[in-house]
């Protein structure tokens, strides 16, 4: 089992920054990905980047420029920086572990992007 606590999450003028921080424990596997998708209202959960143990990075277009994942290995921290926010990057924002055939999920954080 991997529990998964997701902190960073809060309401942001657009144009803003927040830094997501997800803290991974349990039985974490050497090789495993990590990373972070977010879900909209009335949306379906959408891949927002990912990042690998060696710290291979991929993105979504969407946010491509903005957003920059890296993780602590030491740690088993993944963050997600995100930066000239969005309207549209308003959603909850879930962590997942994935390592050995198995995935896990946070809990969900909200960002919320409004002036």
């Amino acid at each position: 089992q991997v529990q998964l606590v997701e902190s960073g999450g809060g309401l942001v003028q657009p144009g803003g920054s927040l830094r997501l921080s997800c803290a991974a424990s349990g039985s974490i596997f050497r090789d495993n990905v990590m990373g972070w998708y977010r879900q909209a209202q009335g949306k379906q959960r959408e891949r927002v980047a990912t990042i690998n143990s060696a710290g291979n990075t991929n993105y979504a277009d969407s946010v491509k420029g903005r957003f920059t994942i890296s993780r602590d290995n030491a740690r088993n921290t993944v963050y997600l920086q995100m930066n000239s926010l969005k309207f549209e990057d308003t959603a909850v924002y879930y962590c997942k572990y994935y390592g050995l055939g198995s995935d896990y999920w946070g809990q969900g954080t909200q960002v919320t992007v409004s002036s």
